[in-house]
């Protein structure tokens, strides 16, 4: 069965349910959004954005998309694969979130191999991020993912309308995180570990942190609860310099570092790193 499209969306100016009309989607005040030669839907209203162009630049995403494609990562996406099929395994219908996708290799990932183990799912997945370029590239990697430009401060999705929520690297807002999630359905964190890209950051740094991932606890009700935690770790293959400068492009180290550190980090290539990333679920107590 071919991935399936959102039937309902919320309009981010009053709120109310967006229905589609041919090319555009528009809510009851008649506030209408249009649906972008790429297929996705810009729900980011100007008076919500701290720039003209919002989130990871273009460039950015073109790096992440090459690196992520290399197959460095794919460890971490099989992982996330695995967890997300035996948390639906008595759902006949699936409806999957990434709130802040990147470029949709994680979706995507999931999205193939929960389709090629039960072709008869019915599949609805959305890539969700704040840059425009993101979500360009979401749906030019498998067209039949949904793609929604907006925030995770105010996701256009209406209350419990889905099972699974995946957040990789990104940036949470529980509150709206609880709220979209049905009654009984997963939100799934992917964070750093203290030793992920560890030789990257000795070069870039001076004084290298090794943090453990931040407490769920703080964002989270009385109603979820951390349901299961792992943690991964892997090496990549050994990187080319030209992997070395698009891991750069796509993390905050290469904003980060000094001048002296990005000359060190330039430098580098024939090495493989280790990755280290924390995957936690936490679940609705139903």
């Amino acid at each position: 069965m071919p991935l399936l499209a959102l039937e309902t969306m919320l309009c981010p100016l009053d709120q109310y349910p967006l229905h589609r009309d041919a090319k555009t989607w528009r809510c009851s005040n008649n506030h209408c959004f249009d649906i972008a030669k790429q297929g996705y839907v810009n729900l980011l209203p100007v008076q919500n954005k701290k720039s003209l162009d919002p989130g990871d630049s273009q460039v950015m995403i073109q790096a992440r998309r090459q690196f992520l494609d290399s197959g460095a990562y794919a460890p971490l996406g099989h992982a996330l694969a695995e967890k997300v099929g035996e948390l639906s395994t008595k759902n006949s219908a699936l409806s999957i979130l990434d709130a802040g996708c990147g470029e949709g290799y994680y979706l995507n990932t999931v999205c193939n191999s929960l389709l090629a183990a039960r072709p008869e799912l019915a599949l609805t997945a959305t890539g969700l991020d704040i840059s425009k370029w993101a979500v360009r590239a979401t749906r030019s990697r498998n067209v039949g993912l949904n793609g929604l430009v907006a925030s995770n401060r105010q996701i256009p999705l209406p209350d419990n309308s889905q099972d699974i929520l995946l957040c990789t690297f990104g940036f949470p807002v529980f509150s709206e995180f609880q709220r979209v999630v049905k009654a009984g359905g997963h939100i799934i964190m992917v964070d750093p570990g203290p030793e992920h890209l560890i030789e990257l950051r000795q070069q870039i740094y001076e004084d290298v942190k090794r943090s453990p991932p931040s407490s769920l606890s703080a964002g989270i009700s009385n109603e979820w609860q951390l349901s299961s935690e792992r943690s991964l770790q892997f090496t990549t293959p050994v990187l080319s310099a030209e992997l070395f400068e698009q891991l750069l492009i796509m993390t905050p180290h290469l904003y980060r570092a000094s001048k002296a550190g990005r000359e060190r980090a330039a430098k580098l290539e024939q090495l493989a790193l280790s990755a280290d990333v924390s995957i936690r679920v936490i679940s609705h107590r139903a």
